[in-house]
């Protein structure tokens, strides 16, 4: 049994649930129109406890909460589309949840890819980039200071 399908769908949702509610309309405004779907559930915006471990690989403890927002949708069709997000945008869990239940469906799946999920892909990751590149550029070269002496 292949898990390509489940591992591009958990792709597609960590994208969706990173980008924001402004960013998902952006690109929403350039795709085909989505059909109409019923909440099933939320947006409900609650609290999820975050664990950590000492040392990556020690006992884990709790180390915080963090609020969050979940949806679930259904579209005519029957695909059901679920949604968590960081903080309590409740307009960015359901339009993550709308796509993620049209993303199920193979006829709508290429241009939604093509149109919202890559370029939310490309952006984030720029993102990512140029935060790491900002990091970089304070980075102190212990070693060198320690043969210098």
């Amino acid at each position: 049994m292949s898990h390509a399908p489940h591992d591009d769908r958990r792709r597609w949702m960590g994208i969706l649930a990173r980008a924001s509610a402004e960013a998902l309309r952006t690109r929403l405004a350039e795709a085909p129109p989505l059909p109409p779907h019923t909440r099933l559930r939320g947006p409900e915006t609650g609290l999820v406890m975050l664990r950590g471990r000492a040392g990556g690989d020690g006992a884990p403890f709790n180390l915080s909460e963090m609020t969050v927002t979940r949806c679930a949708v259904t579209l005519p069709e029957g695909q059901v589309g679920h949604a968590y997000v960081a903080g309590r945008d409740a307009a960015q869990a359901e339009l993550a949840a709308l796509l993620d239940a049209a993303l199920q469906d193979p006829a709508r799946r290429p241009a939604l890819l093509a149109m919202v999920v890559e370029p939310l892909a490309a952006a984030q990751e720029a993102a990512r980039a140029e935060t790491a590149r900002k990091a970089a550029a304070t980075r102190v070269q212990f070693f060198t200071m320690a043969t210098m002496r």
